[in-house]
């Protein structure tokens, strides 16, 4: 039997922040399963420095731990004595700083925009700290401690005590002082390299997925979100903050550890050989009432976090609902609880994300449990079918609007209906018969594929899927597509002939997943798509 690599967890670092979560979820829940294959730890984000790891040819922002703001020389200022305080992030000259060998492990911390260091002039708790022209003082320097959060302690050489956030204030304006060092919150600091600032993380890793830069890390909200990267070392730490979703990580292929909705952590897997690895996270379920936040991939001491795996050529995109989320799909059973739903589906075990696999292809899957193209299931929140949503990379922001970028999939793959005709209409819906139903939900995957074209271009081949009791109407909309000269929008019958419908639910299990994909792939192959 293969030994798996070791993993700790450390992880008293749970999220602060409370996550507005959406009344109604779907017909039955969000997605996705839970067994740690390793322990699990927490550490730093790639990006930002261990003692043992401080570049000093770059310039850092310092983020307090406890207000996420970062130090700042007051106004700007160039001048002797200018007092040093936080301030919300902007990157800044003003809150950028390189860190200088003094020698005997200590650094003076010198500012960006004036050349000048931080000094502080006391032994005294509670002493200002201030910037000053650099005389080489021990006043000036700091010798960087690693906590085993993530974060830093930057110890003063003259006076022993830590730069410290005094009065634990959020505020902007509030000043950095000493104090004697006690390990708090407001003692330590995040460095991050302002060369990988907003969105660095995306320089080191690989992505298909809809994310969006935010500060130091990126935010998403789709099912089925993947982040590949490549170190060198004998482990590494994945920086989270998701107290809503569940994550696998993969080492070199397998998988080695699952993370249940993890909070404000960095966890570790070790033991690993000490070689060049590859490691992979992904995003096992639904959780569009939250973002969840990725900071990226840290090796252990020691380690290196090495340049980004290739983007595949090859670029898929399926488009649905449950069915295609990979609902309940590990499920042991059809009747589920909302939580069993959220630990036992499993995206990256779906149709698509199988079928992308195995044509070695990158993917994303943008799917919606319970939405439909016009009419959700059982007619539950009447407005807000999936198109409302398509556009986003935040799924609870409104105003979100995803920008493709260099994401032009050559296959685009549309499965959307269940949800619109599963179950019967209701008194005082939009729609008095199923007629009238059926010829609004054919306009709108009309004008729905009119957009996917423009979108991508006339080189994408979309795929219209049709199973069950709309599969008439895709295909009577596929053929109005091609009589307006669009020959690349084509028609897939998906057969569910051998399913087991043993998902929560009476969704697709891991099985029919996998029989599914092999369908698909021999209908893809058959479309002689240039790749």
């Amino acid at each position: 039997m293969r030994m798996l690599p070791a993993a700790r967890d450390d992880s008293a670092t749970t999220s602060r922040r409370t996550r507005a979560r959406s009344a109604r979820r779907w017909h039955a829940a969000a997605a996705a399963l839970a067994t740690v294959a390793a322990t699990v730890t927490a550490i730093p984000l790639a990006g930002e420095a261990q003692a043992a790891t401080i570049d000093t040819a770059a310039s850092y922002v310092l983020v307090s731990r406890h207000s996420g703001k970062v130090i700042d020389v007051s106004g700007a200022s160039s001048a002797d004595g200018a007092s040093v305080i936080q301030w919300t992030r902007t990157d800044g000259d003003n809150q950028q700083w390189q860190f200088v060998a003094a020698g005997d492990g200590y650094y003076q911390l010198r500012a960006r925009h004036s050349g000048k260091v931080v000094d502080v002039g006391s032994t005294a708790d509670g002493a200002d700290v201030v910037q000053r022209t650099g005389t080489g003082a021990t006043s000036q320097q700091f010798r960087v401690v690693d906590t085993d959060s993530g974060y830093v302690k930057l110890l003063n050489r003259a006076s022993g005590k830590a730069l410290d956030l005094w009065a634990w204030s959020t505020a902007d304006g509030a000043r950095i002082s000493q104090y004697t060092d006690t390990g708090g919150a407001n003692q330590q600091w995040r460095l991050v390299k302002v060369d990988e600032g907003p969105g660095g993380v995306l320089s080191r890793v690989h992505t298909a997925g809809r994310v969006r830069a935010d500060g130091d890390g990126v935010r998403y909200s789709w099912p089925g979100v993947y982040f590949e990267g490549r170190f060198r070392g004998t482990g590494v730490g994945i920086v989270l903050n998701d107290s809503a979703a569940d994550y696998d990580v993969q080492i070199d292929g397998a998988t080695v550890a699952t993370f249940v909705a993890p909070g404000e952590t960095t966890r570790w897997v070790e033991g690993l050989s000490d070689a060049e690895h590859t490691v992979r996270l992904v995003k096992r379920n639904e959780s569009p009432w939250a973002a969840s936040e990725f900071g990226g991939f840290v090796a252990a001491p020691g380690g290196e976090v090495l340049t980004r795996p290739a983007a595949r050529t090859r670029q898929i995109e399926f488009i649905g609902d449950s069915l295609t989320v990979g609902y309940g799909n590990t499920s042991a059973g059809r009747e589920c609880t909302g939580d069993q739903v959220n630990r036992t589906t499993n995206t990256d075990l779906s149709y698509g994300a199988l079928t992308a696999r195995r044509l070695e292809a990158d993917y994303q899957v943008n799917a919606f449990s319970g939405k439909g193209m016009v009419r959700n299931y059982d007619g539950g929140d009447p407005g807000n079918h999936y198109r409302t949503y398509y556009d986003r990379a935040l799924l609870h922001d409104p105003g979100d609007v995803w920008n493709p970028g260099t994401w032009r999939p050559q296959l685009v793959v549309v499965y959307l209906g269940t949800n619109d005709f599963s179950t019967d209409l209701n008194p005082g819906e939009q729609w008095t018969t199923p007629e009238e139903l059926a010829a609004d939900y054919r306009g709108a995957y009309g004008d729905f594929l009119r957009k996917l074209r423009t979108r991508y271009g006339t080189d994408t081949t979309i795929v219209a899927v049709g199973a069950g009791s709309f599969a008439n109407d895709v295909q009577q909309v596929v053929r109005e597509r091609a009589d307006a000269g669009d020959s690349r929008v084509r028609y897939w019958f998906l057969d569910s002939t051998g399913l087991d419908l043993l998902g929560c639910h009476w969704h697709y299990s891991t099985a029919d997943h996998e029989l599914i994909a092999d369908r698909f792939r021999t209908y893809v192959d058959g479309l002689a798509l240039d790749w």
